[in-house]
């Protein structure tokens, strides 16, 4: 299940629907607006079964938050790349699964991705 965070826009949520990539987003069809970043989305995410969860807010690139239930995905790009992005992730060989996802924080930028994952000490670059 992919949930996206309250401030991606509904253009970019457009763009997402035309490119068939299902999704929830925060307010709409899962917890409720104006939900507190880390304090009450981390635990909603721990209520959903197997979620990825997209924002671009960089408080949520942090190995304190790995957690095998869930994927986080901090998008460090521009707010009109968003739905390129969450795409070229989620086609990505080492993203494409929903089991390939779980246990990791993720920072997807322009010149690829890294990321942390559960129970391996350090970070990983891969580019695109």
């Amino acid at each position: 299940m992919n949930i996206l965070d309250e401030d991606i826009s509904v253009v970019e949520c457009g763009r997402l629907r035309a490119r068939k990539i299902h999704f929830r987003q925060i307010g709409k069809g899962v917890g409720r607006l104006g939900m507190k970043d880390r304090t009450d989305i981390i635990p909603l995410l721990h209520t959903l079964r197997r979620p990825t969860f997209f924002t671009r807010d960089h408080g949520f690139y942090h190995p304190s938050l790995l957690h095998s239930a869930y994927c986080l995905v901090y998008l460090d790009v521009a707010f009109d790349e968003i739905a390129d992005f969450i795409r070229r992730f989620l086609r990505y060989a080492f993203f494409r699964t929903q089991a390939q996802r779980m246990g990791k924080v993720v920072r997807v930028y322009h010149k690829g991705v890294s990321y942390w994952q559960v129970r391996v000490k350090k970070a990983h670059v891969l580019s695109w």
